[in-house]
């Protein structure tokens, strides 16, 4: 598994609209955006202590995280993911996943050890019967993506990044979710290999940019602890 760079910052409208112009004739867009942008569902893991959650907010270093995602709200490509945070530095590793088995493991079960079941899966298998992970909040945004070969580069605008507590409605076509930031502010990301290139860094200086180790899920956990 190779490990990035990953650095996020909180942006408005305008410091947003101005990277973007910035970088269109610099990088392109996602090969699998189709149009301005594309949504993202996420459905996040946790254990009886909330462990992922209150690691995240003592700044550990090295921690992870189960989560199921879907694209555009299509259900007939589902994928199982760890994310894991090292040294500063994030990696991820997937597999696709039945919808079948998704809606087990939206109930808090798992479809068990099988022969075809990745290593993935079988490490989740093993959380969920030792640790208690359980579905515990769904995030929804907006994403939209450009990237460079040069360095890897993956550069991505989240707006509009809701939350839902009502896991077991994941799967649905339309989720009711609340606004996890203030109106008009989200989400900028940048991931990169090794360096970042030169005209890229330029393109996203502003002097206005705050990094911040925002964290959708936590944000999300916390409207749910606050209601």
């Amino acid at each position: 598994m190779k490990y990035r760079h990953e650095l996020k910052f909180l942006v408005s409208d305008a410091q947003l609209e101005i990277i973007r112009y910035r970088l269109k004739p610099l990088m392109r867009p996602d090969a699998h955006q189709k149009g301005e942008a594309y949504a993202v569902r996420s459905l996040y893991f946790d254990d009886f202590y909330d462990s992922c959650m209150r690691e995240n907010e003592d700044g550990i270093d090295n921690r992870q995280k189960f989560r199921i995602r879907i694209y555009d709200g299509d259900a007939a490509m589902i994928r199982l993911e760890k994310k894991i945070k090292c040294h500063g530095m994030t990696g991820k590793v997937s597999s696709v996943i039945s919808k079948e088995d998704c809606r087990i493991y939206m109930a808090g079960r798992t479809p068990g050890f099988r022969q075809e079941s990745t290593a993935l899966e079988k490490e989740l298998y093993v959380g969920i019967k030792t640790r208690g992970l359980h579905p515990a909040s769904i995030v929804e945004y907006e994403r939209t993506a450009f990237v460079d070969p040069k360095g890897n580069v993956r550069i991505t605008f989240d707006r509009n990044i809701r939350g839902n507590e009502k896991t077991e409605g994941f799967l649905e076509e339309r989720l009711y979710a609340v606004p996890l930031l203030p109106q008009r502010n989200h989400v900028l990301e940048v991931k990169y290999d090794e360096l970042l290139p030169e005209y890229i860094f330029r393109a996203l200086e502003t002097g206005t940019l705050v990094r911040t180790a925002f964290s959708k899920y936590c944000y999300s956990r916390r409207y749910q602890n606050e209601r």
